[in-house]
């Protein structure tokens, strides 16, 4: 008698570094408890990763229709967002099909919720599918509030926004997508269409901890999702529970980092004597706002990380790193778990 299967479960996160960091932690989770997991990401994501470790579960890979380059050679945020959704929907269709052929069918999806049209996916192929929130239960309480035409957007200045569950908040403290919204159509569409199919999935994610924003959770439970659970923090075990032998990093990088340098130059400071700032993977500042960025660091008087992707180094004002050598460290990526340990 063979022994039973393992459940197979296809993790689908957004092309981008902090999308797939959570979600490659919670495979693990999932690994650690007897699943079988693998990870789907496009073509385009794979040809720029950088391993730190042998990844523990298999890698697949389906097309958003620019394979050579991905979003950096669409034409604009909605072309790529565009192509994704309907290149995706039907190359991640092949490639569950193939693997319910090769013996090891996919019995789930966890799927980003930056990527709704992944459910309507599974469900065509009889699939359950769970949703993955990278960001906190409050924070997508306001999008959800947004797109249920619960919450009128543009907020009026003068207003208080209360939603339930949560504090009463001035405009300028709910996220910039629906402070300032239409500052960024083509991601403000794609934040809050995460809600537009959720119903429909079986089970509701966040990357949060229930301890962190209890009265929200405990609404959503209640009037939602029956279904939701928070499953963070999201980090390698060596930051937090220890659980998982050999767990210090998440496993791949999209961004090159020079680990040696940023952590010889850091090593060398005293503790709390360092600013650090990041925006992440996707965020693009302006000129102005970098400039004003750069007075800022400047003239603080405080040493500094400041970690600034190589396609918006040319942002940065003439001369800078120079002037302020003695004083900060300009880089494109660094190890920013080691970092935050560190300062």
């Amino acid at each position: 008698m063979e022994p039973p299967r393992s459940a197979h479960v296809l993790i689908v996160p957004y092309p981008a570094q902090g999308h797939m960091n959570p979600m490659l932690q919670f495979s693990k989770r999932l690994i650690s408890k007897g699943l079988k997991a693998t990870l789907a990401t496009t073509i385009s994501i794979t040809s720029s990763m950088h391993a730190s470790a042998q990844p523990s579960f298999p890698i697949e890979t389906f097309s958003d229709g620019y394979d050579v380059g991905g979003f950096a050679l669409a034409e604009s945020t909605g072309a790529y967002l565009a192509s994704l959704q309907s290149v995706g929907s039907e190359t991640l269709t092949a490639l569950i099909e193939r693997l319910d052929r090769t013996g090891c069918p996919v019995d789930a999806v966890i799927y980003d919720g930056f990527l709704p049209w992944v459910l309507d996916v599974a469900k065509r192929l009889g699939k359950l599918a769970a949703v993955f929130f990278t960001q906190s239960c409050a924070v997508n309480s306001v999008y959800y509030h947004v797109q249920r035409g619960l919450l009128q957007v543009p907020l009026r200045a003068d207003a208080m926004v209360e939603l339930p569950g949560m504090p009463p908040l001035r405009p300028e403290e709910t996220p910039s997508f629906v402070y300032a919204y239409g500052s960024y159509p083509a991601f403000a569409t794609l934040i809050i269409g995460q809600f537009s199919n959720v119903d429909r999935a079986d089970f509701v994610l966040f990357c949060s901890f229930y301890e962190l924003e209890a009265e929200v959770v405990d609404w959503i439970r209640a009037k939602l999702w029956p279904s939701a659970r928070t499953v963070g923090p999201t980090i390698p075990s060596l930051y937090l529970d220890g659980r998982l032998q050999h767990d210090t990093d998440y496993g791949i990088d999209l961004f090159k980092p020079n680990s040696a340098a940023c952590m010889g130059w850091l090593c060398r400071k005293g503790p709390g004597s360092v600013v650090y700032v990041s925006f992440g993977s996707m965020a693009e500042l302006g000129p102005v706002q970098m400039a004003e960025l750069a007075s800022a660091l400047k003239n603080s008087g405080y040493q500094f990380l400041w970690i600034v992707r190589s396609t918006e180094m040319p942002k940065l004002p003439p001369g800078f790193t120079a002037e302020t050598a003695n004083q900060g460290l300009v880089m494109t990526w660094c190890p920013q778990l080691q970092v935050l340990l560190e300062i």
